[in-house]
């Protein structure tokens, strides 16, 4: 795969996985990047061709933060995550045709979460304009900025096709502070798209009540955010409200914080959720996501490696990506 010249802080090392052999019906992830990066062949596509393939290749990129968790006050360890999900992604079987390949991370140094975030959102518009399914592995959820700058950059969204923003986070995330964080983003973007003489268009999957105060309600429903709690989420009023929002869009961006899964599925986070959504609701929805022909981008946040069990974080997020992306 042929990416644009990109600005990264450090290129793509090679991944590694279980080798069962190099033959397609051997593939894993691990191979399929490897190919895609390297510009090379690789093992063919499990099935069909990558050449063959008419929907778009995926990039994926790297946001190493914690700087947003640590504003946030809260567990940093985020910026760990995207080599923990690539290490958990690696030898999962890839049965999908789509080409896949690394871009490599942005590295947001110290406190400098300003420039890190506008870093990679120029590289995910150009990743975009060149036709790519973007996806970031973050970080913490400060990496959402990042993205929306990404996606509202693109041509795609500057040609005028609606946006919509779908979290699945237990948290609004629409902190008014001082300084962006982790905690702030949504509310970042929804003064960026009010600058433009646009309102955003957010709904969020998960919201824990009691993690979120009056005030933090009070403004998703000034900014007319669809949003479904937590305890309400069965699979049926969950499909329900998600199709109901992709109606209202041309092109999606998915931002999944991980905490919005019980903390028996996700531990390692900076925030474990003591209710939260199960898993299979959650994967229904990235199967939904992935089905509606609308997803222009996707990041998976708030991944804390030092705080997970067994890795049983990072597989949860290899798996939801692996849906999302096949």
């Amino acid at each position: 795969m042929d990416f644009p010249a990109v600005d990264v802080d450090a290129p793509p090392l090679p991944w590694t996985g279980r080798n069962d052999g190099d033959g397609a019906e051997h593939r894993r992830w691990f191979q399929a990047v490897n190919a895609g990066t390297s510009g090379g062949t690789g093992a063919g596509p499990a099935s069909g061709s990558a050449s063959a393939f008419s929907g778009r290749p995926t990039a994926l990129l790297g946001f190493c933060s914690d700087a947003g968790v640590a504003r946030n006050k809260g567990r940093v360890g985020a910026a760990a995550a995207p080599a923990a999900i690539r290490s958990a992604l690696g030898s999962l079987a890839y049965h999908s045709a789509r080409p896949v390949a690394d871009a490599g991370d942005i590295v947001v140094d110290g406190d400098a979460l300003e420039d890190g975030q506008e870093r990679a959102g120029r590289t995910i518009t150009a990743l975009l304009d060149a036709g790519a399914l973007t996806c970031v592995l973050g970080g913490g959820h400060e990496t959402a900025f990042a993205s929306y700058l990404g996606v509202a950059g693109s041509a795609a969204v500057q040609s005028g096709k609606r946006l919509g923003v779908l979290n699945l986070d237990a948290h609004f995330d629409l902190r008014e502070a001082a300084v962006p964080s982790s905690g702030t983003p949504f509310l970042q973007m929804a003064h960026a798209e009010a600058a433009t003489g646009r309102a955003l268009n957010y709904a969020v999957v998960g919201i824990s009540e009691p993690n979120n105060t009056r005030v933090l309600f009070d403004t998703a429903h000034r900014l007319d955010v669809k949003y479904l709690l937590d305890e309400d989420c069965s699979a049926e009023r969950t499909a329900e409200f998600v199709g109901s929002f992709l109606e209202t869009v041309d092109v999606l961006y998915l931002t999944i914080d991980l905490d919005v899964l019980p903390a028996a599925a996700a531990p390692g986070v900076s925030a474990p959720a003591a209710y939260g959504v199960p898993l299979p609701v959650i994967a229904a929805v990235c199967r939904q996501v992935a089905e509606s022909g609308r997803l222009l981008h996707l990041d998976v946040a708030e991944l804390n490696p030092e705080f997970d069990i067994d890795n049983r974080t990072a597989k949860v997020a290899a798996r939801l990506l692996n849906t999302l992306l096949a």
